[in-house]
């Protein structure tokens, strides 16, 4: 079953705001190429737009962070691990990062949506969660989900279900275009498979690009700690 979620900038933690809460929708909506009508970026130079219209997490991961909280004997954020908590507008059970692509279609309503890269976790999921290692877990475990383009424009409605259409030929994971980028050694032939994938963000290219170039990755810490 898919899930259809949205939300609005409001506080998170003291001197921070975010967009990450999101609920699901109630009545139809439409997508544009810019994302849900009635959802909202905070920062927009980093999160929303053509390539980053749309977030979608796979449902299987909330069991698993709950089960992660409970080993840890973390303290609880102060939520349940659900939909919406991830900054996320779209869940199912049926998609994950190993069975989905960089360049997969899908439907849903009269929507036509691409894959178009994993999702890079931010330090506001450190203060959203309460847990300043949560941006860089996520990063490390590949537990990331991703972020989609809108290929049509059309209305959604909350019962409707996200239906894979087409599977790219390059066939690169979504787990493994984000390892090959954060988590892997330096590999010259999977670095140039990222920065010649027609599909990939143009970001996510140029960063492979850049990896290619200087010999080394880029210095994510302030995405993942704001430092």
């Amino acid at each position: 079953m898919t899930l259809i979620l949205t939300g609005t900038s409001q506080a998170l933690g003291d001197n921070t705001q975010s967009a990450i809460n999101k609920v699901p929708i109630r009545q139809p909506v439409f997508c544009s190429d810019q994302g849900l009508e009635t959802d909202e970026q905070y920062e927009e130079r980093f999160h929303g737009g053509p390539e980053r219209a749309l977030h979608f997490y796979p449902s299987e991961h909330y069991a698993y962070w709950e089960t992660y909280w409970q080993a840890m004997q973390l303290e609880s954020p102060g939520f349940s691990f659900k939909p919406g908590v991830f900054g996320e507008n779209l869940s199912d059970n049926q998609f994950d990062e190993d069975n989905c692509h960089i360049g997969d279609i899908f439907k849903l309503g009269e929507a036509v949506v691409q894959i178009s890269q994993p999702r890079s976790p931010c330090y506001k999921l450190n203060i959203q969660f309460n847990y300043p290692q949560m941006s860089v877990l996520m990063q490390a475990n590949g537990k990331t989900g991703w972020l989609l383009r809108v290929l049509q424009e059309g209305m959604v409605k909350p019962a409707d279900q996200l239906e894979l259409l087409e599977t790219s030929d390059e066939r690169l994971s979504v787990r493994k275009c984000a390892d090959i980028l954060y988590n892997n050694a330096f590999n010259q032939t999977d670095l140039e498979h990222l920065a010649a994938h027609n599909a990939l963000s143009k970001n996510w290219r140029r960063h492979a690009s850049h990896w290619l170039e200087d010999g080394k990755p880029n210095d994510w810490t302030r995405r993942l700690l704001n430092k």
